[in-house]
């Protein structure tokens, strides 16, 4: 129904993307909204080839991409080759500088896309080939940094208009329905990025219970910190917090973090085993602001129906309600 540059680029029905969240973001996922005409992602994560394996044999012979976190990338660059193998749709990298793996993924004949968090590393991205940008804002659940999606995709849509007009922009961030679509698309981007309303479709690899608890909640509700990372023992540059409901365990250690490092190996126990039984109480849920505009859990088809159909309502009568 929306054509745009992303569209063709990619043969797709709808301007849409999922994120390929960590964990969440399996292969039935990534192909159930590639088969609704969007573009579906494993989300790779940590590069546990095991689970990426289980991941792609899920999706059968749907076409999907794939997306890793460029830092654990660094670590085991080994990984990205387990993926290409797999010929992905599109290689997505974020959380790190993409340059030292965009040959290798050029080489294969793959898509790279980059997720950027500031104007800087949307600049690194297109030094380094991607074809496609995605400037998220912190709205967006899990991991991000400070700018907002409303000034951050004009911003990059600026720039690339400027000096890489060839390289396609999406907006992430906040975005959960047709007028985040919308909005995303008269700011300049060629389509959207949808992590947690995707995250709440059926499809998704996430407990009922903390699809429940993001139901009952608000964007208020959400906070951005680090001892969620420091509970499960991983390495996160600095630069990056992750955006989550609030709970107890938030709420104990949020501006303690020399506290929690000091308990911290039975403090990791009590969270990883909270996390293994889907537990919002002991874990942490990685939602965005847009938990306030989740309401349900249908399928990830009738997320993107409802989008898709909703902008298009909304861009066709932007004029009329303008006059």
């Amino acid at each position: 129904m929306i054509k745009t540059r992303l569209t063709d680029r990619f043969e797709l029905e709808h301007p849409i993307v999922s994120a390929p969240m960590a964990f969440a973001a399996g292969g039935r996922l990534a192909a159930a909204v590639t088969n609704a005409g969007a573009l579906g992602l494993i989300g790779g994560g940590y590069g546990d080839t095991d689970w990426l394996e289980q991941a792609f044999s899920d999706a059968g012979n749907t076409r999907v991409g794939c997306g890793l976190i460029t830092w654990k990338l660094a670590e085991q660059p080994e990984v990205l080759q387990v993926v290409l193998d797999r010929d992905p749709a599109a290689m997505f990298l974020s959380f790190g500088d993409p340059m030292p793996f965009a040959g290798q993924i050029a080489e294969a004949g793959i898509p790279l896309i980059c997720q950027v968090q500031t104007l800087r590393d949307a600049r690194r991205a297109a030094e380094a080939g991607a074809a496609v940008i995605v400037a998220q804002g912190s709205e967006a659940g899990g991991h991000g940094e400070r700018r907002a999606t409303l000034t951050l995709v004009p911003e990059v849509a600026d720039w690339l208009a400027g000096n890489a007009p060839e390289v396609l922009l999406l907006a992430a961030g906040g975005i959960a329905d047709g007028r985040g679509l919308a909005a995303a698309l008269m700011l300049g981007a060629d389509g959207v990025l949808v992590g947690s309303r995707l995250w709440a479709s059926a499809e998704a690899d996430v407990s009922q219970a903390m699809v429940a608890a993001a139901i009952s909640a608000t964007g208020d509700d959400t906070i951005r910190s680090t001892v969620m990372d420091r509970a499960r023992l991983l390495n996160w540059p600095d630069r990056y917090t992750a955006r989550v409901l609030q709970n107890a365990f938030t709420d104990r250690w949020h501006n303690d973090l020399a506290g929690l490092l000091a308990q911290a190996e039975t403090e990791s126990a009590k969270w990883k085993a909270g996390w293994a039984e889907g537990d919002p109480e002991r874990a942490n849920t990685f939602v965005g602001e847009a938990a306030g505009l989740i309401h349900d859990r249908p399928s990830a088809a009738e997320i993107i129906a409802r989008m898709s159909h909703e902008a298009d309502a909304l861009l066709r009568g932007a004029s009329g309600r303008l006059g």
